[in-house]
């Protein structure tokens, strides 16, 4: 009897590995792998983004294998109270593309102005409309001349870590969203 029971969980174990490889297989087919994402970003910030390298892994190691990005500029400003505008294209690994537009306000202890390209990318996205939300986060920043920066930001079950390489002078803490819509628009909320 106890034999059998062991021959049993024995082949239970030996049939499920071959299911649990396929799936595995899926996931990686699914979302990008740390190289394709240094590809795009090296090429999307081009050579002058020092620690780029550094961002990136830090960012593979907390969240793992994003299923998007989003390439886009933005730019923005605070004095305590501050707004961020933004537009890029979501692209999937599954290869559907959108136009994006975002942008929030913020408060906190926050003073400066920035203008910078960034690069999100995105966990958990099951169905591109589902970007259509706001992603509230907290934000630290120093920008002085040059700089990069992530964050992250979350809505349900959908995570987004911008990656920013931006010019100007800027510097603090804060507390925001960043609201992803279909359209531009100058209205903050």
């Amino acid at each position: 009897m106890k034999y059998k029971k062991l021959l049993t969980g024995f082949l239970v174990a030996a049939l499920m590995q071959p299911l649990m490889s396929l799936a595995a297989g899926n996931d990686e087919e699914a979302t990008y792998d740390k190289d394709e994402i240094y590809r795009e970003v090296s090429a999307f910030f081009g050579k002058g983004a020092e620690g780029l390298a550094d961002v990136l892994n830090k960012v593979f190691s907390e969240k793992g294998r994003p299923n998007g990005y989003i390439k886009g500029e933005e730019a923005g400003g605070a004095l305590v109270v501050g707004v961020r505008y933004g537009n890029g294209t979501l692209v999937m690994k599954n290869g559907a593309q959108r136009r994006v537009y975002w942008q929030g306000p913020s408060v906190g202890f926050d003073i400066g102005a920035n203008a910078s390209k960034s690069f999100v990318l995105v966990y958990d996205l099951d169905r591109v409309d589902d970007i259509f939300q706001r992603f509230p986060g907290v934000e630290g920043s120093l920008y002085f001349v040059a700089g990069v920066g992530v964050n992250y930001a979350s809505a349900d079950n959908i995570d987004l870590a911008p990656i920013r390489f931006g010019v100007g002078w800027r510097q603090g803490a804060s507390v925001g969203y960043m609201h992803i819509t279909r359209k531009d628009t100058w209205v903050p909320f």
